[in-house]
Protein backbone atom coordinates (compact mmCIF):
# COMPACT_ATOMS: atom_id res chain seq x y z
CA UNK A 1 0.00 0.00 0.00
CA UNK A 2 1.31 3.43 -0.87
CA UNK A 3 0.46 6.91 0.38
CA UNK A 4 1.02 8.55 -2.98
CA UNK A 5 -2.48 8.15 -4.47
CA UNK A 6 -4.06 9.94 -1.49
CA UNK A 7 -1.37 12.60 -1.02
CA UNK A 8 -3.12 15.94 -1.72
CA UNK A 9 -0.48 17.68 -3.85
CA UNK A 10 -0.10 17.18 -7.57
CA UNK A 11 3.48 17.46 -8.90
CA UNK A 12 3.01 20.85 -10.63
CA UNK A 13 1.20 22.38 -7.65
CA UNK A 14 3.67 21.08 -5.08
CA UNK A 15 6.63 22.18 -7.23
CA UNK A 16 5.23 25.71 -7.47
CA UNK A 17 4.40 25.75 -3.76
CA UNK A 18 7.95 24.90 -2.73
CA UNK A 19 9.39 27.35 -5.24
CA UNK A 20 7.12 30.07 -3.86
CA UNK A 21 8.08 29.18 -0.28
CA UNK A 22 11.75 29.36 -1.27
CA UNK A 23 11.21 32.77 -2.84
CA UNK A 24 9.44 34.06 0.27
CA UNK A 25 12.15 32.65 2.54
CA UNK A 26 14.76 34.36 0.37
CA UNK A 27 12.85 37.65 0.55
CA UNK A 28 12.55 37.46 4.34
CA UNK A 29 16.21 36.53 4.67
CA UNK A 30 17.31 39.45 2.49
CA UNK A 31 15.12 41.82 4.50
CA UNK A 32 16.42 40.36 7.76
CA UNK A 33 19.98 40.79 6.52
CA UNK A 34 19.33 44.45 5.77
CA UNK A 35 17.87 44.94 9.24
CA UNK A 36 20.73 43.08 10.92
CA UNK A 37 23.23 45.25 9.06
CA UNK A 38 21.57 48.64 9.51
CA UNK A 39 19.56 48.72 12.73
CA UNK A 40 21.25 50.49 15.64
CA UNK A 41 22.76 48.37 18.41
CA UNK A 42 19.95 49.13 20.92
CA UNK A 43 17.55 47.27 18.60
CA UNK A 44 19.27 44.00 19.56
CA UNK A 45 19.79 42.08 22.76
CA UNK A 46 23.44 41.86 23.88
CA UNK A 47 25.18 39.78 21.21
CA UNK A 48 21.94 39.69 19.28
CA UNK A 49 23.22 41.14 16.01
CA UNK A 50 25.37 38.02 15.58
CA UNK A 51 22.37 35.78 16.27
CA UNK A 52 20.28 37.74 13.78
CA UNK A 53 22.96 37.32 11.11
CA UNK A 54 23.09 33.57 11.80
CA UNK A 55 19.31 33.33 11.41
CA UNK A 56 19.50 35.23 8.12
CA UNK A 57 22.29 33.03 6.79
CA UNK A 58 20.47 29.80 7.69
CA UNK A 59 17.25 31.18 6.22
CA UNK A 60 18.92 31.98 2.92
CA UNK A 61 20.57 28.55 2.63
CA UNK A 62 17.28 26.85 3.28
CA UNK A 63 15.45 29.15 0.86
CA UNK A 64 17.75 27.65 -1.77
CA UNK A 65 16.92 24.16 -0.50
CA UNK A 66 13.20 24.87 -0.89
CA UNK A 67 13.79 26.09 -4.43
CA UNK A 68 15.78 22.93 -5.19
CA UNK A 69 12.97 20.72 -3.89
CA UNK A 70 10.54 22.59 -6.14
CA UNK A 71 12.78 22.06 -9.16
CA UNK A 72 13.27 18.37 -8.36
CA UNK A 73 9.53 17.85 -7.95
CA UNK A 74 8.93 19.51 -11.31
CA UNK A 75 11.49 17.17 -12.92
CA UNK A 76 10.75 13.91 -11.10
CA UNK A 77 7.10 14.16 -10.21
CA UNK A 78 5.49 13.36 -6.90
CA UNK A 79 7.89 11.54 -4.58
CA UNK A 80 6.97 11.16 -0.92
CA UNK A 81 10.51 11.57 0.46
CA UNK A 82 11.05 14.69 -1.61
CA UNK A 83 7.73 16.14 -0.45
CA UNK A 84 8.53 15.36 3.19
CA UNK A 85 11.95 16.92 2.74
CA UNK A 86 10.36 20.11 1.42
CA UNK A 87 7.90 20.29 4.30
CA UNK A 88 10.81 19.74 6.70
CA UNK A 89 12.79 22.56 5.12
CA UNK A 90 9.81 24.89 5.37
CA UNK A 91 8.86 24.07 8.96
CA UNK A 92 12.45 23.84 10.15
CA UNK A 93 13.36 27.19 8.63
CA UNK A 94 10.42 28.92 10.30
CA UNK A 95 11.09 27.33 13.69
CA UNK A 96 14.89 27.59 13.73
CA UNK A 97 15.41 30.95 12.05
CA UNK A 98 12.40 32.51 13.74
CA UNK A 99 13.52 31.42 17.20
CA UNK A 100 17.15 32.48 16.68
CA UNK A 101 16.14 35.87 15.26
CA UNK A 102 13.65 36.40 18.10
CA UNK A 103 16.35 35.66 20.65
CA UNK A 104 18.72 38.05 18.88
CA UNK A 105 16.24 40.89 19.04
CA UNK A 106 14.58 40.30 22.40
CA UNK A 107 17.09 38.21 24.33
CA UNK A 108 14.24 35.81 25.18
CA UNK A 109 14.68 32.14 24.30
CA UNK A 110 11.63 30.38 22.90
CA UNK A 111 12.26 27.12 24.70
CA UNK A 112 12.95 24.19 22.41
CA UNK A 113 11.88 25.90 19.17
CA UNK A 114 15.40 26.40 17.75
CA UNK A 115 16.57 22.85 18.53
CA UNK A 116 13.35 21.37 17.15
CA UNK A 117 13.70 23.49 14.02
CA UNK A 118 17.35 22.58 13.62
CA UNK A 119 16.59 18.89 14.03
CA UNK A 120 13.81 19.20 11.47
CA UNK A 121 16.24 20.80 9.02
CA UNK A 122 18.72 17.97 9.53
CA UNK A 123 15.98 15.41 8.95
CA UNK A 124 14.94 17.25 5.77
CA UNK A 125 18.51 17.05 4.44
CA UNK A 126 18.59 13.34 5.24
CA UNK A 127 15.29 12.75 3.42
CA UNK A 128 16.62 14.66 0.42
CA UNK A 129 19.75 12.50 0.38
CA UNK A 130 17.79 9.26 0.70
CA UNK A 131 15.47 10.34 -2.12
CA UNK A 132 18.50 11.05 -4.31
CA UNK A 133 19.99 7.63 -3.56
CA UNK A 134 16.69 5.92 -4.41
CA UNK A 135 16.25 7.82 -7.69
Amino acid sequence: MTLLPVFPFSPPRSARSFQAAGGLAGLLSAAGGALAAHLPDPAFAPGGRTLAREAVQMGMWHALALLAVGVLLAQRGRRILLLLSGFGFGAGTVLFCGAVAWTGVTGVHLGPMAPIGGSTLMLAWLLLAVDAMRA
